[in-house]
């Protein structure tokens, strides 16, 4: 799916746009170490998240189930810098769950592509609730945005934080205050 002849073509023209010279010895290999790079950050446009979902295991119990602190890191699509950071998700399970490194396996299909951390949120609760069918899900982001830290109002530290209910979540607060208390938010 990654032409690396039009990435590599760009770079050198990106190169050139900045005044420096493609062909410098520290530049040369540039281009062709951007596409490869590319292929690894954005190997997401190729996967399903569905891939990861379908091997569930049946159960009796319709507890909460969370899965906390995945690490993530993805490129926002508006200034194709990195945003990165944590995030947790809940679920209750309706007779089936997934294994739990199926969840992080999710947020790396959804992070690996161009996004918006609202879009990657709503992705992941979507993607839940499409191949797991639980009672409910519930999906919180919170990440440090590159753009925010290293152009613009250049405010390192600053952290955004996105939420998408799913389900019960959705219908029923005391559901949601327990998953803050289980974070320890």
């Amino acid at each position: 799916m990654i032409d690396h002849n039009k990435i590599e073509q760009a770079v050198r023209l990106m190169l050139e746009g900045i005044g420096e010279d493609p062909e410098r010895e520290g530049l040369k290999d540039t281009p062709s170490r951007i596409a490869r790079m590319c292929e690894e950050l954005y190997s997401g446009m190729a996967e399903n998240a569905k891939t990861h979902l379908s091997r569930t295991f049946t159960v009796d119990s319709s507890e909460m189930v969370i899965e906390k602190d995945i690490t993530f890191y993805s490129m926002c699509e508006h200034h194709i810098l990195p945003f990165y950071g944590k995030a947790h998700i809940a679920y209750i399970p309706d007779g089936k769950v997934v294994g739990l490194s199926k969840l992080a396996r999710t947020v790396e299909v959804f992070a690996r592509r161009l996004q918006l951390q609202e879009q990657l949120t709503g992705q992941i609760a979507d993607a839940l609730m499409e191949s797991m069918n639980p009672k409910g899900a519930l999906v919180m982001l919170e990440a440090e945005h590159m753009c925010m830290t290293m152009r613009g109002v250049k405010k390192p530290g600053s952290r955004t934080m996105t939420l998408a209910k799913r389900g019960v979540f959705e219908t029923d607060p005391a559901l949601e205050e327990r998953f803050f208390r289980m974070l320890g938010h």
